[in-house]
């Protein structure tokens, strides 16, 4: 067995923790590290940091921030009207990506998955119903995964919201731009019949 350094021991052993990282994708990124010049890994160090220690959760819609309310929520631009329900930050800067919707947000921080133990209670669905209670959104945006925990997810939302009187849409699914209608699974070109449009 061969035995390194206690310092890159630590590093192969702390990188394995993150997600999709084996041990030996660990010690080609750690010896990687060790080639790069001090100052670039020194950044990415202080980077690490920075991002503990400076990055909260928007106190109205749970997305990441430096800054509370976030740029989304305190921007007067944004139509109240509209709040789209997403399940992770990152499904929210994708959202924002398209650059077509212009509404606000309301980010979950999970989906239901009761095999993994998580239920309502472990995501912001609470605090979903207070912002509506609070008035403000007339269109709620189900717009979480389109997998079993997502759609578990958009239907005990839509049943919960339901009784509130705001109207609840879910985003669209089906075949992806450029695909081929002989590789696409049964459950998607059954859901693009679902979602189909009248042409105008």
């Amino acid at each position: 067995m061969t035995y390194y350094p206690e310092p890159v021991a630590r590093l192969i052993e702390a990188l394995q923790r993150l997600p999709g990282i084996g041990p030996k994708t660990a010690q080609r990124l750690t010896f990687f590290l060790l080639k790069r010049p001090a100052d670039e890994v020194r950044e990415l160090a202080d980077s690490l940091v920075a991002v503990k220690e400076r990055i909260v959760s928007c106190s109205t819609c749970f997305n990441v921030t430096d800054q509370d309310p976030c740029r989304i929520c305190a921007d007067p631009a944004r139509d109240t009207a509209l709040l789209c329900v997403v399940e992770e930050p990152n499904d929210l800067l994708a959202m924002e990506r398209t650059g077509e919707y212009k509404g606000r947000y309301h980010v979950l921080l999970g989906a239901l998955s009761p095999l993994e133990g998580i239920g309502p209670d472990d995501i912001k669905v609470r605090e979903l119903l207070q912002r509506l209670d609070a008035g403000g959104p007339t269109e709620v945006i189900l717009a979480t995964n389109p997998n079993v925990e997502g759609e578990a997810t958009a239907l005990y939302l839509a049943r919960l919201l339901r009784p509130l009187g705001v109207r609840i849409t879910r985003i669209a699914r089906g075949l992806p731009v450029g695909g081929d209608l002989e590789y696409a699974d049964q459950v998607t070109l059954s859901k693009a019949l679902e979602g189909r449009r009248e042409i105008v």
